[in-house]
């Protein structure tokens, strides 16, 4: 344990932030799920919708450093695989 000030403070702060992060990429898998289950029902509006808010979520994640951009680029492509019907290994 941390006999410095600061550096109690930090850990408190580190902590928050990784769960923020941790928040921000269950979620971006959450929605990858739900695009893979609509493009398997094959419904094309729900997954218009699903993509584009996976998209958001991630570009989001990237611009707050939860992500690596290429990471995100990574995601997004795989997204644009699923929804054009070609799999997304």
């Amino acid at each position: 344990m941390a006999n410095i000030d600061s550096q109690k403070k930090r850990i408190l702060r580190t902590e928050r932030e990784r769960i923020e992060n941790r928040r921000y990429t269950s979620t971006v898998r959450t929605y990858f799920r739900r695009l893979e289950a609509a493009v398997a029902a094959g419904d094309e509006e729900t997954i218009e919708a699903d993509h584009r808010r996976l998209v958001k979520t991630i570009d989001k994640a990237v611009k707050r450093g939860a992500l690596h951009r290429n990471t995100g680029a990574r995601k997004k492509s795989r997204a644009a695989r699923l929804r054009a019907g070609r799999p997304a290994v």
